[in-house]
């Protein structure tokens, strides 16, 4: 199949981009790298009246640490590009660690930062990333800026806090500093697909070697990345290596309201994979932690 017929726009900076986005209200979606939008509109999942290219809005791309506590990501930097920065790697580890499992490397050359984040499928990567390490997400409109926790970001299956004129201009990541780990882990029926269930885990402990601060999240188990929050509670102030990986799996990922069933998996065999995926996840941040 083709896609629906639309009218292309090129724009040459952000502020015509969200002019463009004002103007045309609904009948318009912004383009980054097209790896998940073009299959649908090809496949007419979806149709817009217009699209409108970022490719040249270089304001978009880079990787810059601001201050000691931040790393700016922009919106249209590939992931490619972050799995080759060495600033990414050694300020965001998670993040880098996550960008090998998005799709293929012919995917990830087009596919971007800001458009794996808006497009906001619940068994992505980077959604649960953001989650995890409490990124803030920047958004332009003709109202101007604003920042927006990754907490209150993903609303729905596909759906974001983004309004229609507003843009995705970057990401700020911040930077976990002391004896920190950091692991992700997923289980897909091929390498390069959408995972069936994974788990990501952020933690840093004190002096003491007990946890001071602890993240999980959680991807393929809703229509969104959720964060265990409960669980995270309940091992502030815990030695990591006196718990349980398989009971931190099971309290984690039970109680998970809108699990997925589908030819690829039951709800409860998803539930039990994302379970295990907490507890391979732990085991490896709390080893990174504790013996770097």
């Amino acid at each position: 199949m083709k896609p629906a017929p639309f009218t292309y726009h090129a724009p040459a900076d952000a502020d015509e981009a969200v002019g463009l986005l004002a103007e045309l209200g609904d009948e318009a979606k912004a383009i980054a790298g097209g790896q998940s939008l073009v299959p649908m509109l090809a496949l007419r999942l979806a149709s817009f009246g217009h699209l409108v290219d970022l490719r040249r809005l270089d304001e978009l791309r880079g990787i810059e640490r601001r201050g000691d506590d931040t790393v700016w990501i922009g919106a249209a930097t590939t992931q490619a590009t972050v799995q080759r920065s060495d600033e990414a790697r050694t300020a965001v580890p998670l993040l880098a660690r996550a960008t090998p499992f998005i799709g293929h490397f012919q995917i990830r050359s087009r596919g971007t930062v800001g458009g794996s984040l808006a497009h906001a499928d619940s068994a992505a990567e980077y959604p649960a990333v953001a989650l995890t390490l409490d990124a803030e997400l920047e958004a332009l409109s003709p109202r101007g800026r604003r920042t927006i926790p990754a907490a209150r970001f993903l609303t729905g299956m596909w759906s974001t806090a983004l309004a229609d004129d507003e843009l995705l201009t970057g990401v700020n990541f911040p930077i976990w500093k002391g004896r920190c780990g950091f692991a992700i882990e997923e289980f897909a029926r091929r390498s390069g697909d959408f995972a069936i269930a994974g788990a990501t885990v952020a933690l840093r402990t004190d002096d003491d070697g007990r946890l001071d601060r602890c993240a999980i999240g959680l991807f393929g188990l809703g229509p969104t990345a959720v964060r265990a929050r409960d669980t995270e509670a309940a091992l502030i102030g815990s030695a990591p290596l006196e718990a349980d990986a398989e009971e931190i799996g099971r309290t984690a990922t039970e109680g998970l309201g809108s699990v997925p069933s589908d030819l690829h998996g039951s709800a409860p065999y998803r539930t039990r994979v994302g379970a295990a995926m907490v507890a391979r996840a732990w085991r490896r941040a709390v080893q990174e932690a504790l013996h770097g």
